[in-house]
């Protein structure tokens, strides 16, 4: 039996950004849905949160899971239960990329804290701020849109 210890702080947004998630309670009722749907399908979320347009996920790998594949049973399953549950406005929808950095051992609780305080984070530093600075800190390319590109 093979024993792996992998997490992975995954970072999404929802369709163009929109601030669907707009109050506290909607919020908490999402990422209690996520971690309980993520359990029973053997996911184990270590931690949820985030804010009015975007989530922050840290999870421990299974032995036979993959990334895509585990973004696409949170991100697919948690859209279609907002929706059913009537919990926006509008039709919901996660944007499709999504960003994830391996987390070793000695940073867990830091990342957790990080996550848990996504309120006061974002009293003072919008969401595009923090995606910047994911994309710096951890060396991602930022590419621009097709037509934003000039010559």
């Amino acid at each position: 039996m093979p024993f792996i210890k992998i997490y992975v702080h995954f970072v999404w947004c929802t369709k163009n950004r929109v601030e669907s998630l707009e109050t506290k309670a909607i919020r908490d009722k999402v990422w209690f849905h996520i971690k309980e749907n993520a359990k029973k399908k053997d996911i184990f979320v270590d931690f949820v949160n985030g804010y009015s347009q975007h989530c922050h996920c840290l999870v421990s790998l299974g032995v036979d899971q993959t990334i895509s594949k585990i973004m696409q049973l949170i991100k697919g399953e948690s859209s279609h239960w907002i929706n059913k549950e009537g919990l926006t406005k509008e039709k919901f929808e996660w944007q499709d990329e999504y960003w994830g950095v391996s987390v070793s051992e000695s940073m867990i609780e830091t990342v957790r804290n990080y996550i848990k305080n996504q309120e006061i984070h974002h009293g003072t530093h919008s969401f595009e701020d923090e995606i910047d600075e994911l994309i710096r800190r951890h060396g991602f390319q930022k590419f621009e849109d097709e037509e934003n590109k000039s010559g």
